[in-house]
């Protein structure tokens, strides 16, 4: 129901996505916590909580198409990807400039760190105030689906291509009863399934051929619960920075502990940085796992397509 409320937003009323399925399930003890915040704001705001997969999208959809503007997600990377998806239809946003915020609740969402937004209930929420938006790229990613045709969703953070994608595919997998060892399981059994191979990445238009074990192509900075993957990425300078790993494969572990201190595993001899201001498309002589926002898309080939600018983010 709506609350009303003397504090109004300066793009209306506020739609609230909750997925108590985020977070491995921790969101879902949070919907108190969240409605508690919102009310103490005073913000004017309906709250929907999806109650199946597929939900978070179409709450999102049906939101804008009633005549909401401003829409909040409340849970990790793949509640944002979902509402982000449910704002475009036919290749374009349903409403001109849907304005996103993000309440991480506690999931340890990446997209939150690139800009030091807080990841709690009470501290997310202070932000749903105020006018201050960033216009944020999203990613347009063509992808060859279970069926082999090609699916296309909309991803804003970052993508990985090969080993990384296989690791964090093969941890969503593994019981959530092993807690944080289903990476440490998942990056191995990923490590010992990979081997370099010759792929082709052609960045606008222009064909590129190295042989790597693993392609990271970020809109974002951080990725896999604030690895800092891609830290040259800005998201919003209208650029896709793309990592292609080509050196040794013990690389995946040697250069971990910099991917989580300061992400300064770049520059490095064994990694080739390329730039696409339009599209980066990836392939291989045989299909590779594809990863964007943490959720598994499908295989190579796949292509990514700039987006700039359609959304603004609530700061």
């Amino acid at each position: 129901m709506p609350t009303m409320s003397t504090v109004t937003s300066p793009f209306g009323a506020l739609a609230v996505i909750v997925d108590p399925r985020a977070g491995e399930g921790s969101v879902a003890a949070e919907v108190g916590a969240v409605e508690q915040a919102l009310e103490r704001g005073g913000l004017e705001h309906r709250v929907h909580v999806a109650a199946a997969p597929g939900d978070v999208t179409r709450l999102a959809t049906a939101a804008l198409d009633e005549g909401f503007r401003y829409v909040a997600a409340v849970g990790d990377d793949t509640t944002v990807q979902d509402v982000v998806n449910g704002m475009f239809r036919d290749g374009r946003t349903i409403v001109d400039s849907p304005v996103l915020a993000v309440v991480a609740a506690g999931s340890s969402c990446d997209l939150v760190r690139s800009f030091g937004l807080p990841g709690d209930v009470d501290g997310a929420s202070s932000h749903l105030l105020g006018e201050n938006t960033y216009e944020l790229d999203v990613m347009k990613v063509s992808v060859r689906g279970r069926d082999g045709e090609t699916e296309v969703r909309y991803a804003h953070n970052v993508a990985e291509v090969g080993l990384h994608a296989l690791a964090t595919a093969t941890a969503a997998r593994l019981p959530r009863r092993m807690g944080n060892a289903r990476r440490f399981v998942g990056f191995w059994a990923a490590y010992v399934r990979t081997e370099r191979a010759l792929l082709e990445v052609v960045v606008d238009g222009r064909a590129h051929q190295h042989r790597a074990w693993s392609v990271i192509v970020g809109n974002g900075q951080f990725a896999d619960g604030g690895m800092r993957l891609s830290p040259r990425s800005f998201p919003g300078d209208g650029v896709l920075d793309a990592l292609i790993f080509t050196g040794p494969k013990s690389d995946a572990y040697r250069l971990l502990p910099r991917m989580f201190r300061h992400g300064d595993h770049v520059p490095d001899p064994g990694i080739k940085e390329l730039r696409a201001r339009l599209t980066l498309r990836v392939d291989g002589p045989e299909p590779l796992p594809v990863v964007a926002d943490g959720s598994v898309f499908g295989t190579t080939p796949v292509t990514f397509q700039v987006v700039p600018r359609q959304i603004l983010l609530k700061l």
